[in-house]
């Protein structure tokens, strides 16, 4: 069980059918479908939060660190297309991520994806059925933590997965807002016109949020599309990283995962091109 790590009183998710998991449910899908994103303030409690600031702590010194220019799709540059075009738009990336193989299978975070009703709890909430979630199949990336220190951020971006659920750990002094333009393109359309407007600082379709340690968020990054503000102060900023996709087996891009982790697996070219829509990375 996961009362050590979880405030499992407040949220049931061992109790799936009661009548506390069916409103919670209920509640979080209305957030869901409002804006693609939905918060549980204080899913994990204090002394649970204690127990993963210290692993992230441990784990952090493996973090790899990488500087680089990306556009929002981690893509290369396509000079056939006009300057001003979101895929050749490029922004400087500073942080970095602790990969998914420095974490113990007893160890909180692990503990927390692989326990058995997390996955139907997050699919629930979601409203998906079973042939369309799964936990996802990279062994770099399926639960990591995202580091950024002093004057590090993560710019504009969609991600590779349908669905990232995120722990906040612990802020940076101060900064590291999280923000989102939500459902801004679909598993049909781009929306380069839309993503062309955020990009050069339209703010209407633009959210703010700030997440507390042990707050979890379930959020549509596919098609959202986000970034963190730079963190400023000697306090590093940590956030665990869960992530599901709607194809079984999917994996991250060759290109992608070697800009995120420094390192490409046997099972990244292997996998290279499985999921369910045709979209940029």
């Amino acid at each position: 069980m996961l009362q050590d790590l979880v405030d499992l009183g407040r949220y049931p998710i061992d109790r799936p059918g009661s009548w506390a998991y069916e409103q919670l449910i209920g509640d979080l899908r209305r957030e869901l479908d409002r804006d693609g994103c939905a918060v549980l303030p204080g899913f994990v409690h204090e002394d649970g939060v204690a127990r993963l600031l210290k692993e992230a702590d441990k784990t952090a010194v493996g973090a790899h660190r990488s500087f680089s220019r990306t556009n929002p799709y981690f893509t290369k540059d396509d000079p056939a297309l006009a300057p001003s075009h979101p895929v050749r738009r490029f922004y400087d990336r500073s942080n970095a991520f602790v990969p998914a193989d420095s974490f113990s299978k007893s160890g909180p975070l692990r503990r927390i994806y692989e326990f058995a009703g997390f996955l139907p709890f997050i699919r629930t909430a979601l409203n998906e059925s079973e042939d369309r979630f799964f936990r996802y199949d990279d062994p770099l990336a399926d639960v990591i933590i995202n580091v950024v220190e002093e004057g590090q951020g993560f710019p504009w971006h969609f991600d590779t997965n349908n669905y990232t659920v995120t722990l906040a750990i612990q802020n940076g002094e101060f900064g590291g807002e999280f923000e989102y333009a939500p459902n801004l393109r679909s598993a049909e359309d781009e929306n380069f016109a839309a993503v062309s407007a955020v990009l050069g600082g339209d703010r209407t379709r633009v959210h703010q949020l700030v997440l507390n340690p042990g707050d979890l968020q379930i959020f549509k990054g596919r098609y959202s599309l986000h970034r963190v503000a730079p963190v400023k102060g000697e306090r590093r900023r940590y956030v665990g990283i869960f992530s599901f996709v709607e194809t079984e087996g999917m994996c991250g891009g060759v290109e992608r995962t070697r800009q995120l982790y420094g390192r490409v697996l046997q099972h990244h070219h292997d996998k290279e091109g499985v999921r369910r829509d045709a979209l940029l990375d």
